[in-house]
């Protein structure tokens, strides 16, 4: 039972934005079956991916585990608040991750990143 509502089995469903970096060492087809397994873990569990994107190689601000780049990748997701938790420590049993960070998203971060996408998809003039 939810302790403020009362209702039995509510879900409420946050926005939460992740930023991941893979190790270089790995191959295209590797970085994209690690992508693919974080974005099936959130959709498993009830999960609904809404944004994702690719950044490729780039250079680290300093070295982490001796090296100096990494494959970063972005996921913009709904899941249920008591998923998040069980989600990040996947990303610090896999061995293929260097660093992550999630954030919750509050009404103005959606905002933002939806006009950076719409910024982004229209053609320059």
């Amino acid at each position: 039972m939810h302790p403020i509502f009362g209702i039995k089995n509510i879900q409420i469903m946050n926005r939460y934005e992740t930023v991941f970096i893979m190790t270089p060492v790995l191959s295209e087809e590797q970085a994209a079956e690690t992508v693919a397994k974080f974005k099936g873990l959130i959709k498993e569990n009830g999960g609904k991916i809404i944004h994702e994107e690719a950044w490729g190689l780039r250079k680290l601000a300093y070295p982490i585990q001796k090296k100096t780049t990494g494959f970063y990748h972005l996921l913009e997701f709904e899941c249920d608040a008591e998923y998040l938790r069980p989600f990040e420590t996947e990303f610090r049993r896999d061995e293929r991750i260097i660093r992550f960070l999630s954030t919750r998203m509050e009404k103005d971060h959606v905002e933002y990143a939806e006009k950076r996408r719409n910024k982004a998809a229209q053609p320059q003039a």
